[in-house]
């Protein structure tokens, strides 16, 4: 899809003085370099947005998009292009609704074989979230309070109520080539990262592949376990903003998030297209090219920082890791 000057000039107008959040009429499922674009945004410049649930459920609970991670995008930012990597500022990552599902049962890649079948049948209520289904379980949501709470089935042992933790799923940018994977799976473009330090406050660094980045959004979860043992958290509908800023140039092979607390390297591939430590090397590899590159610490000090005071977080169940770094360590750049 191609813009007039006056088109783009609108639309980045319509950004910068927005008075609400800015809603797509069409959601894609593929994080592909020819989906239409959504908006056009000058580096910058603050985007109020929403995101569906994996199901394509909205704030008000209407079907807006299909299941299977429904994405806000593509957002084309002005004077992005290949080799330059995007700095994304989440801003706000907020609840605005109040209720979400998870599965019943822990997927099959979270246990032995041997006994995931003969724990209980996954089977609950058939179409009590979503017509045809009968594996999922309602969780009501507190906005005021923050919090999270299994409505059923009751444990007589236990209160299932938790402090919410609001993360975004997906966050990527157009695959590289004509590649157009699914929201399904991960990779160095980003992608379903189901990665639970991706939430308010944090900044996600992506490579660029094709001119204007191409970012979606999406997959919001209002907590969610590392590994995502579920094969789900629980899923709802989100408020986002964030900025984006463009960094010419960059050495950025794959995803990389900053937190307030940690430099985290993610070694992103599809769960089961190879085993947990590749992504482990792929992540200690871009966080030893991170503190080389850009912090200018010897190579040598790198492997000792990482081998004294580094963190690996599973991210995906037989999918991704992340190397976190904290940033009290860090030399001042």
């Amino acid at each position: 899809m191609r813009f007039s000057v006056l088109a783009s000039l609108l639309l980045t107008a319509t950004v910068f003085g927005q008075t609400g959040p800015q809603i797509p009429s069409r959601y894609y499922r593929t994080f592909s370099h020819t989906n239409a674009i959504f908006q056009r945004i000058q580096p910058g410049a603050v985007v109020a947005t929403r995101t569906l649930d994996s199901g394509g459920q909205n704030e008000k609970n209407e079907h807006v998009g299909e299941p299977g991670n429904p994405l806000t995008g593509p957002f084309y930012i002005e004077g992005a292009q290949p080799g330059d990597a995007l700095v994304v500022r989440l801003r706000k990552v907020r609840l605005n609704r109040n209720w979400g599902y998870t599965s019943y049962r822990l997927g099959l890649f979270s246990m032995t074989p041997e006994s995931v079948e003969g724990t209980y049948p996954n089977h609950y209520k058939a179409d009590l979230i979503r017509k045809g289904r009968d594996n999922m379980v309602p969780w009501d949501i507190d906005l005021a309070k923050g919090t999270v709470r299994l409505r059923e089935p009751v444990s007589s042992k236990m209160k299932l109520e938790f402090p919410a933790r609001p993360m975004l799923g997906c966050i990527g940018v157009a695959a590289p080539g004509d590649f157009a994977p699914t929201s399904g799976p991960s990779g160095n473009y980003g992608g379903n990262l189901d990665y639970n330090e991706i939430g308010e406050g944090s900044t996600v660094i992506l490579p660029v592949f094709h001119p204007g980045g191409l970012l979606f959004l999406g997959d919001a979860h209002a907590l969610m376990a590392d590994g995502e043992p579920l094969g789900t958290g629980i899923e709802t509908s989100m408020d986002v903003e964030f900025s984006v800023e463009v960094q010419k140039k960059a050495a950025v092979t794959g995803p990389r998030v900053e937190t307030a607390e940690f430099l985290i390297s993610i070694g992103a591939q599809p769960e089961f297209a190879s085993s947990l430590d590749r992504a482990l090397q792929m992540a200690t590899s871009d966080m030893v090219a991170w503190l080389v590159q850009e912090y200018k610490v010897e190579p040598w000090a790198a492997h000792q920082l990482i081998g004294t005071v580094g963190k690996y977080d599973v991210v995906t169940v037989a999918g991704s890791m992340a190397l976190k770094i904290p940033r009290k360590y860090l030399p001042t750049q």
